[in-house]
């Protein structure tokens, strides 16, 4: 949709009363910034040279935190992924003051137009960012992926990269992307789909501020080049989270997958959307089918993310098998240490394992601290989100009180009933009786108040 022009600064403002209710920082203290500056002097010291290969970085073309670069090579029938990493851990020491900056902070938190980074910017954007204007100091991983998918952690270690190139989602041409890139990507998702993985990535709602200030809402699918790019850091966090927990060390990222009740009202809800779901098909098999441009299947794609539980950090604890249920295996986060706290040390002790050295006192200590931080963390920056597209929606709305909008209803719970408007990308509840998922109504805007974040629709037919 067209940009929010925002003359009265409604989002303007709303954005800066956000940030002051959440506390959101919007820099560093001194002490903290200065030991930043003395962290990015550091040269590497315990690194090889690996600036002969040819790694390339893939993200949003207006990303300058860059966590991973790659490069692909060819093993007979399988395929060497060569994933960089940013050595973090080079940069900040345990108890230094940036260390103990991001242990308050748990992880980068984003709003349009700007973002409370975990790590100040000289190392974030600077000297600890894979950026393509000089040696960076990496920790590489080294996975080899069989031609049904199947993931082997091969090696780790310190390296100096120089990436070829800053590639961007919107922008990245296939010629561009290193041979095999397409290929690993097939072959992690058919690993995916052979174990029964069911990861949905349904349109976000997104707020998005460009050059000249203007807002933008919408429902943004992931693109092709970042699913696929998805699928290298899958890889080797799955061979990371492998080789840790047969070390029996590490932090995990865990889920339950939907109770047998809630996959049963799903079916009721695609039969509500009239969305054929085939008797004799999973949960996961039927969502690989849907198309997330799709209305119907987009918001049938949000009811399922809704109906699952959610993810949460656990250390490794003897006799019990860390699960992932959306990733059908043992799963670990340890490719974007410059905004996640717990990265850090999932590379740290990823770097031990593989190298037949014990992991550090101070890593397996901070595994059993960082599931309630990292929790916390990420509620917050889940309701910062909330809180933006809330005040975009008022925004975009403010203005057109009593007007009429056909909206389709997307779930019932015991908050009420929730909808999306048709024609704009707006979710919210209103007033609806006997309705069922699925179901197209008409309602009216009662309430827009961009001050409050607050749209109230009922229902009129």
């Amino acid at each position: 949709m067209k940009a929010l022009r925002d003359p009265d600064c409604l989002l303007s403002d709303g954005l800066a009363a956000i940030r002051a209710q959440f506390k959101i920082p919007a820099g560093f203290a001194l002490t903290v910034e200065a030991a930043a500056r003395a962290a990015a002097a550091r040269a590497p010291a315990d690194h090889a040279d690996r600036t002969s290969v040819p790694f390339v970085t893939l993200d949003p073309g207006s990303s300058t935190d860059l966590d991973q670069a790659f490069a692909i090579e060819a093993a007979g029938g399988d395929l060497l992924l060569h994933y960089a990493i940013a050595d973090v851990p080079w940069f900040v020491a345990d108890g230094d003051p940036v260390d103990a900056e991001a242990w308050a902070r748990g992880e980068t938190t984003y709003l349009p137009g700007g973002k409370a980074s975990l790590h100040p910017a000289v190392l974030s954007e600077n000297a600890a960012s894979l950026l393509p204007d000089g040696p960076r100091p990496a920790v590489i991983f080294t996975t080899r992926v069989a031609a049904d998918g199947a993931v082997m952690l091969q090696g780790v270690e310190r390296g100096v990269i120089r990436s070829r190139a800053k590639l961007a989602y919107e922008t990245v041409r296939e010629d561009e992307l290193p041979p095999g890139f397409a290929e690993l990507a097939r072959r992690i998702e058919a690993a995916g789909d052979a174990r029964g993985a069911a990861r949905v990535d349904p349109p976000e709602q997104e707020v998005e501020r460009d050059a000249a200030g203007h807002f933008t809402l919408r429902l943004r699918p992931l693109t092709l080049a970042e699913r696929r790019n998805a699928a290298l850091s899958l890889a080797t966090n799955l061979a990371v989270a492998d080789a840790l927990y047969a070390a029996k060390t590490g932090l995990f990222r865990v889920m339950a997958g939907p109770s047998d009740s809630a996959v049963a009202r799903l079916r009721h809800t695609a039969r509500a959307f009239g969305l054929n779901w085939p008797g004799q098909a999973t949960l996961a098999q039927f969502e690989k089918e849907l198309d997330p441009l799709e209305p119907r299947a987009a918001a049938f794609m949000l009811a399922i993310r809704r109906a699952g539980n959610g993810a949460s950090y656990v250390p490794f604890e003897e006799g019990v098998r860390p699960w992932h249920a959306a990733m059908a295996a043992t799963y670990c986060h340890m490719t974007a240490p410059l905004r996640r706290l717990a990265d850090r040390y999932v590379v740290r002790a990823a770097l031990s394992v593989a190298n037949g050295l014990p992991v550090e006192a101070e890593v397996e200590a901070a595994f059993h601290r960082l599931g309630s931080v990292m929790g916390k963390a990420g509620a917050r920056s889940a309701q910062v989100e909330r809180a933006v597209v809330d005040l975009a929606e008022a925004a975009i709305l403010a203005g057109r009180e009593g007007e009429h909008f056909a909206a389709v209803v997307t779930d019932i719970d015991p908050a009420g009933t929730r909808i999306q408007l048709c024609d704009l990308p707006v979710v919210a509840r209103t007033t609806a009786h006997g309705v069922h998922p699925g179901a197209r109504i008409t309602v009216r805007l009662d309430t827009a108040d961009p001050a409050r974040r607050l749209v109230g629709f009922s229902r009129i037919a």
